[in-house]
């Protein structure tokens, strides 16, 4: 079966379409596609902007379609500074992966230089029967100022989030199975049959 990820995020990419394809699904992405679309991401959490993404495309192309958000709170900033379901998007911009580093740093420095923080993830899937969302958190890490040296390009946050299970940053930990991950892909795989 083929299925659509709506995403030009390279490390979103790379963290789903081979654990699918092992699945036997034949993975597009935007990229693959002859076209993009303009798709304003202004729902109020991960949900709708992962519902927002996946209807779109899926109404373009008709190829059942994956949509997925990521929202991050960060404990110890004023709840205004928080992005929330604005990660890249700061003061109006887009940021690039190097703004996004020296943007979230400087805020870490501002405020102790290492902060609790976690990811909220949304997920959607429109195909012709309709759409089904499924929605996973992440903790237990902090992000600090200090700028590991390997950056994850998509997810240059991963070069500010530190792990204390492991003692590392995230970016280090290619290895490591994200087991979170095994629930995700179950869900696309049951809610495309």
């Amino acid at each position: 079966m083929r299925v659509l990820f709506a995403t030009k995020n390279v490390a979103k990419i790379k963290r789903y379409k081979e654990l699918l394809e092992k699945r036997g699904l034949e993975v597009l992405t935007i990229r693959d596609l002859d076209f993009t679309l303009d798709v304003e991401e202004n729902g109020e959490n991960e949900i709708e902007n992962a519902k927002i993404k996946a209807k779109a495309y899926y109404g373009k192309t008709l190829i059942p379609t994956i949509g997925i958000d990521d929202t991050l709170y960060i404990e110890g900033v004023p709840s205004e500074l928080e992005p929330k379901t604005h990660v890249r998007r700061v003061g109006g911009k887009k940021l690039n992966d190097k703004e996004m580093l020296d943007y979230y740093s400087n805020l870490i420095h501002q405020y102790g230089g290492k902060l609790k923080a976690y990811w909220l993830y949304g997920l959607a899937i429109y195909q012709d029967t309709g759409v089904k969302t499924y929605k996973y958190s992440k903790g237990d890490f902090y992000l600090v100022d200090k700028v590991c040296s390997k950056i994850n390009p998509g997810y240059p946050l991963d070069s500010i989030t530190y792990l204390p299970k492991y003692n590392k940053y995230l970016v280090e930990l290619d290895e490591i199975h994200d087991e979170s991950l095994d629930d995700v892909v179950e869900f696309i795989i049951k809610s495309l049959k």
